[in-house]
């Protein structure tokens, strides 16, 4: 018996496993259903293909290249992990034959339709697709926490058993870990339309099957693919930048997909908080909208030097200043996101508001000069009811140099709209990155160290625009500020009461149709 891609019908397989039909087959080789002559039982079997290898010439995967030598153990490695992971949504793997340049894995023969085929026949109801979104989910986890990605999480790699219940099969590509998305043939590993657009840029995490799962569960109730394209560039280049439609039938799970299908994988609820809106969506209830925390826009640089306090927020020993900086009344705001070097904006692509009240960027004071102005207005804010307000004056409109700074402040016990943050542990420089792109595109955006606020996670810089003059009421009106200049996902915006209380933490107001939902009042 020869292994590597020489399957035909009516072959026996290492002396036991008769070869009826082919199943199917994908990049990394092809299913067939076999029988399993021992046991008089039937399976599946998979011919492990390299993704080079061409399914019309037999003896292209059996060169013997260090290359495939490589695979071959790669794919060794990620079976026997796969096969100690005994889940009840994970396909069986019962045996391995390590036969020929690549092996064959013996699996558990799943008799029930992909997702795939399920959906041509029509949309599934949110209940029932949340249901089988936790079934995968579970699956993922038990791999993840196994070490193992999956990588092509899609319709067609999800099997149905006859009772309804999920098996997530074809872990074929966790096998190239390590390896280009596109391989030297040009051929792109996995699904285009449902690959994580992280992964196309070369960061592979866990957090990329959680993409690829919201867009199967997108496709379950909306019934289409809302990323593909006429071509794969095109549809690389839509996962990369065009925006996900709105879900408009799927009900109770549209929260959870609008949650998921964010590009900043850090923005994204993490696999537990997922299963817990699933679980609510699966129960018959409505999942709550997923807020953002502090860590909704990080920047990755690793090379930047260690975090210093800098002088125009911690002025020195004299602790928190309150309300004693002024902002700018905006327009309209946009705000940026930095991926891999790369600034994307975060409002609509129709989105043609100022970034100004003149239609220019805002000339701002050296931080000297902003130090002295917070010494001066400090010193002014003799008065308690001044102090016990802590909402930022109105500011003269004028000309843009006779503004007040728009660089950092220290807000507490009011609500602010923010609109990202930085973790200090990445450094100045990335602080000082993000608050210039979201300064070109936003007038008076404002940063500040969130370990001086009890309600905020410590360790961050939190961007933010204070509102008008006199601030924001409350959330809601925060949260409508937000959804008025386009920024209408918690991923983008959202009402945040700061205050030395961590008991203030839980109050976020996300904004939703105008309108916030949340915990919005207090």
């Amino acid at each position: 018996m020869t292994g590597g891609g020489r399957g035909r019908r009516g072959q026996v397989v290492d002396g036991r496993f008769e070869l009826l039909e082919r199943l199917g087959a994908g990049g990394m080789g092809t299913v067939w259903r076999a029988r399993d002559v021992a046991l008089h039982r039937e399976v599946a079997l998979k011919e492990v293909r390299p993704p080079a290898a061409d399914p019309g010439d037999p003896d292209a995967a059996l060169d013997g290249s260090a290359g495939s030598r490589a695979l071959r153990e790669r794919v060794l490695r990620e079976a026997r992990a796969l096969a100690r992971l005994s889940h009840p949504h994970v396909v069986t793997i019962h045996h391995i034959v390590d036969e020929g340049p690549f092996p064959w894995l013996v699996m558990e023969l799943v008799d029930g339709p992909s997702l795939e085929q399920r959906l041509r026949q029509g949309p599934l109801a949110p209940q029932e697709a949340a249901r089988l979104g936790r079934e995968v989910l579970s699956a993922l986890r038990t791999a993840h926490a196994a070490g193992i990605q999956h990588r092509d999480v899609k319709p067609s790699n999800v099997l149905l058993r006859a009772d309804g219940s999920a098996v997530l099969t074809d872990f074929g590509i966790a096998a190239l870990q390590g390896s280009a998305t596109v391989t030297a043939t040009g051929e792109f590993l996995g699904s285009p339309e449902f690959i994580a657009p992280e992964r196309i840029r070369g960061i592979d995490e866990p957090a990329g099957d959680l993409w690829s799962l919201g867009l199967t569960l997108y496709m379950c109730t909306e019934g289409r693919s809302p990323l593909r394209r006429a071509t794969t560039l095109a549809t690389i280049a839509a996962v990369l930048d065009d925006p996900v439609p709105p879900p408009e039938r799927s009900g109770a799970l549209g929260p959870v997909l609008r949650a998921v299908l964010v590009r900043d994988a850090a923005a994204r609820p993490d696999a537990a908080e997922l299963d817990r809106m699933l679980d609510k969506v699966a129960s018959g209830g409505q999942a709550a909208p997923y807020l953002p925390t502090e860590t909704s826009l990080p920047v990755r640089t690793p090379s930047a030097p260690p975090p210093q306090p800098p002088a125009h927020i911690d002025g020195g020993a004299r602790g928190r200043r309150r309300g004693r900086t002024a902002s700018a009344v905006c327009a309209a705001v946009v705000a940026a996101v930095l991926v891999a070097g790369g600034v994307f904006l975060l409002t609509r692509p129709d989105d043609t508001s100022a970034a100004a009240d003149d239609g220019r960027p805002t000339a701002r004071p050296a931080p000297t000069e902003e130090k002295e102005q917070g010494e001066r207005q400090k010193e002014k804010e003799k008065d308690p009811e001044a102090e016990k307000s802590e909402q930022p004056a109105k500011e003269p409109t004028a000309t843009p140099t006779t503004r007040s700074p728009t660089g950092p402040g220290s807000p507490d016990d009011t609500w602010v709209a923010q609109l990202g943050s930085v973790a200090k542990a990445d450094g100045t420089g990335a602080r000082d990155k993000m608050h210039a792109a979201l300064s070109r595109k936003a007038d008076g955006v404002r940063y500040v160290d969130s370990d001086r606020h009890a309600s905020l996670r410590p360790g961050y810089w939190m961007f933010y625009h204070p509102g008008p003059s006199g601030g924001f009421s409350d959330g809601r009106a925060a949260a409508d500020w937000c959804g008025e200049r386009g920024l209408a996902s918690s991923n983008q915006c959202v009402g945040r009461y700061v205050s030395d209380n961590a008991a203030d933490r839980g109050y976020l107001c996300a904004p939703d149709k105008g309108r916030g939902t949340g915990r919005c009042e207090r």
